[in-house]
C-alpha cells in the first residue's frame, strides 16, 4: 500500500508542476498584452474625460503623484498645450450601494470639470449601472461644474435638498458619485499649485 501512496504522490506532484509551468508560461506570454490593453483603456477614459482641454501631448504618460486626504496616492494625468497645463485627469472614488465605485475625472485649470466616467463599480444592472455612459447620460451633467457652480449646499442628490437627479429606486449609487466629484474638486482645489506645476 505505501508504494501505491507513493506513486499517486508523484502523479500528483507531476500534475502540479505541469499546471504550475503552464500557468508561469501563458502568465509571460499574456503579461505584454494585459499592459497594452491596460494602456487603451486608460488613453480612452482619458480622451472622454480631458476632451475640453486643448493639448498636444500624451497625457497617459504625463503623469504625477499626489496624496489624497485618506493618504492614498493619487495618480495624476496632465493634459499640456505647448508645455502649460490645461487639464488634469485622475480617478475618484465614492460609496455606492454594493461597494466602492471607481471614476475618472477631468479638471480644467479653472477648476471646472471637464467629464466623469465610470471606470469600475459593482451596483446593480438596470439600476445603479446607470452612471455609465452607455446606460444613460447621468454622468455627463457634472461637465461645466466646479466647487462654486453649483453652490456647496446644493452638491447632493434631490431627495437630500441638492440638484442632481437620483435613480428611482437607486439613491445611494448618484448620492455616492455626487460626493466623490465633489470631493475630487476639492482634492484639486487643494493640489492646484503642484497639478498644474504653478508652485
Amino acid at each position: 500500500m505505501k508504494p501505491r501512496t507513493l506513486v499517486h504522490g508523484a502523479i500528483l506532484g507531476a500534475f502540479c508542476l505541469g499546471f504550475g509551468i503552464v500557468l508561469a508560461v501563458t502568465d509571460r506570454i499574456t503579461t505584454d498584452d494585459i499592459a497594452a490593453r491596460a494602456l487603451e483603456d486608460r488613453q480612452n477614459s482619458l480622451r472622454q474625460v480631458l476632451a475640453g482641454a486643448s493639448h498636444d501631448n500624451n497625457p497617459a504618460i504625463d503623469t504625477v503623484l499626489v496624496k489624497n486626504a485618506e493618504e492614498r496616492e493619487i495618480t495624476a494625468y496632465r493634459a499640456r498645450l505647448k508645455g502649460r497645463v490645461t487639464g488634469v485627469a485622475y480617478e475618484i472614488y465614492g460609496s455606492g450601494y454594493a461597494g466602492e465605485m471607481k471614476l475618472m475625472m477631468g479638471v480644467d485649470a479653472d477648476g471646472q470639470v471637464l467629464g466623469v466616467r465610470a471606470l469600475a463599480h459593482h451596483e446593480t444592472p438596470g439600476l445603479g449601472d446607470k452612471i455609465e455612459e452607455k446606460k444613460g447620460d447621468w454622468i455627463l451633467r457634472f461637465t461645466g461644474l466646479s466647487l462654486q457652480n453649483p453652490l456647496p449646499g446644493r452638491w447632493k442628490v434631490k431627495k437630500d435638498g441638492g440638484q442632481f437627479d437620483q435613480f428611482a429606486g437607486a439613491t445611494i449609487t448618484p448620492r455616492g458619485v455626487v460626493a466623490a466629484v465633489r470631493g475630487g474638486l476639492e482634492f484639486f482645489a487643494a493640489h492646484k499649485a503642484s497639478l498644474l506645476e504653478t508652485n
